[in-house]
């Protein structure tokens, strides 16, 4: 799936200091990075993110996607969404069996659910970026929320934070640990190669719509 917007704000956000003391729902790992800068967190299930902004419990939040937040209702609670972050900047779903039972059908049935998770993976993505792409300017142009990328300033924070984060967990967790080093060594190759080869697509998308 694509990166996670930071998410929903009272007012713009135009400098990491404004995050520090900022009570704002998040999950997982993210949780750690948030409070690591400074933040309040607070875990709320995604039904009650909405409700928990309306009264002031949080006063900002991050659910997962344009779609899933304009489902919430979240331009009712909020006027300022923030769009880019390292929070949550991969993720991916996964079609899970049981190993046993997979391992004990036929070579053909095995391909067949392989193959069908893959093509069900790539036609999730197609298909969800698109939806994300079209609500994104339903909450622009029929609920007045002002869409802002977030300031360089909060995502460098965000990578302090999660070294401190990550440096913790490594030394309590080998398995962690070494995860994270296979994480890097991937990184380190793969994102060379794009970062010289792919093309400014913003400049792109500028010549052609301005």
């Amino acid at each position: 799936m694509p990166a996670q917007p930071l998410g929903w704000f009272k007012e713009e956000i135009t400098d990491s200091s404004q995050m520090k003391g900022l009570k704002y729902r998040t999950v997982g790992l993210a949780a750690d990075v948030m409070l690591e800068m400074g933040m309040s967190v607070v875990q709320l299930p995604g039904g009650e993110i909405q409700p928990a902004m309306k009264s002031g419990l949080i006063d900002a939040a991050e659910f997962n996607n344009p779609t899933s937040d304009r489902d919430f209702g979240m331009q009712d609670v909020a006027k300022f969404y923030h769009l880019a972050s390292f929070h949550q900047s991969q993720e991916f779903f996964e079609v899970t069996f049981n190993k046993k039972k997979f391992e004990g059908l036929p070579e053909e049935l095995q391909a067949i659910l392989k193959y069908a998770s893959e093509a069900e993976n790539s036609n999730f993505y197609w298909n969800n970026t698109k939806s994300y792409a079209d609500d994104l300017v339903k909450l622009q142009e029929e609920s007045g929320v002002n869409v802002i990328r977030t300031p360089d300033s909060v995502m460098t924070d965000q990578l302090a934070a999660w070294d401190s984060v990550i440096d913790r967990i490594s030394a309590e967790d080998d398995f962690f640990a070494r995860v994270l080093e296979s994480q890097k060594v991937y990184a380190k190759s793969v994102m060379n190669y794009l970062n010289l080869n792919q093309p400014d697509y913003k400049l792109a998308y500028n010549h052609y719509f301005g």
